[in-house]
């Protein structure tokens, strides 16, 4: 075979390692395997994003946490709108929240696995997961599912989602102290009853909108939600109780 038909032959990887010595070891690694060639490597996503579009890669190894402003999973969703389906392993050591927030929005269906850092770290040990993203499958990291789901229902729970921009920015104000007269001058509203109506819109979302409930009492409560971050319900007598994991509403201590 000649040596133009073994390099056709091989896989094309985009490497994207934020550790340069690491990134230098993978690199190494891989080519030493006879069956990947590396044909480019980065520390961000931005760069990443260019390389791929570029180098129209077979498949991309991604670190998680990168350099620069976009996270790794940020930078394959970029690369995918460019190449579908693009096969992509993520790996990390980190376990944030906002990855696995992200991993869930890119909508990443097929072509890829998302692994531990941790437990793979030799090339030889990743090959069959990019060999196996290439033919389509996928395959995630079952304690990386578990947080996947985990923060999925934390975000639920979150009464945040619940709300458009600009009741975000008006209930932030809220919970700052300021009044409507105020928060309308911030937001360079000459009327102070738009941020009079955006306040109803937020009671209603978060279920403060009872008419047994006055405004002050429903503004007090809407800012102690905001500043919890936990949807609260509270009784005829006013006690406080929030949602447990299991969707049961349970007396609330606060905190």
């Amino acid at each position: 075979m000649s040596t133009a038909a073994i390099i056709d032959s091989m896989i094309k990887l985009l490497l994207v390692e934020d550790n340069p010595r690491l990134r230098e070891a993978l690199k190494i690694g891989f080519e030493k395997t006879g069956q990947v060639l590396v044909c480019g490597n980065t520390d961000n996503g931005e760069s990443a994003v260019e390389m791929g579009i570029q180098a129209n890669p077979d498949a991309v190894l991604m670190d998680v946490r990168l350099a620069g402003s976009m996270n790794g999973i940020q930078a394959a969703t970029a690369l995918r709108r460019e190449i579908p389906r693009l096969p992509v392993v993520f790996y990390s050591i980190q376990d944030d929240d906002q990855y696995y927030r992200d991993f869930r929005a890119s909508g990443i269906l097929s072509h890829y696995a998302y692994v531990r850092k941790s437990n793979y770290l030799l090339p030889e040990m990743i090959l069959p997961l990019i060999n196996d993203a290439i033919a389509g499958r996928s395959y995630i990291d079952p304690e990386i599912e578990e947080r996947v789901h985990e923060v999925h229902q934390l975000d639920a729970q979150d009464p945040l989602t619940l709300l458009e921009p600009n009741e975000l920015a008006v209930i932030k104000m809220i919970a700052q102290g300021l009044t409507n007269e105020q928060i309308a001058a911030h937001m360079g509203f000459q009327d102070k009853r738009t941020i009079s109506r955006t306040n109803g819109s937020i009671y209603a979302a978060w279920a403060l909108a009872d008419n047994a409930t006055d405004e002050k009492v429903a503004r007090t409560r809407a800012a102690i939600i905001y500043q919890s971050r936990r949807m609260i319900h509270w009784d005829e007598e006013g006690h406080p109780f929030v949602m447990d994991a299991a969707g049961n509403w349970i007396p609330w201590e606060g905190g």
